[in-house]
């Protein structure tokens, strides 16, 4: 296995994401494992960073 993936691995096992275990995440494939990180980490599709300080034209 990919030594990056192990250093995820041992962060997920450490605080599994709410709904699952320490070994769920040991059993999990590398694929599997890094489909969950991107998911977990990706920007909101739905923020449209209304609000945000900067330069508006009205």
């Amino acid at each position: 296995m990919n030594p990056n993936t192990e250093k995820l691995r041992k962060k997920y096992i450490d605080n599994p994401p709410e709904g699952m275990t320490s070994g769920d995440i040991r059993r999990m494939s590398e694929d599997d494992l890094l489909d969950m990180d991107y998911f977990l980490n990706e920007d909101d599709p739905f923020d449209d960073d209304f609000g945000e300080e900067g330069f508006y034209i009205f």
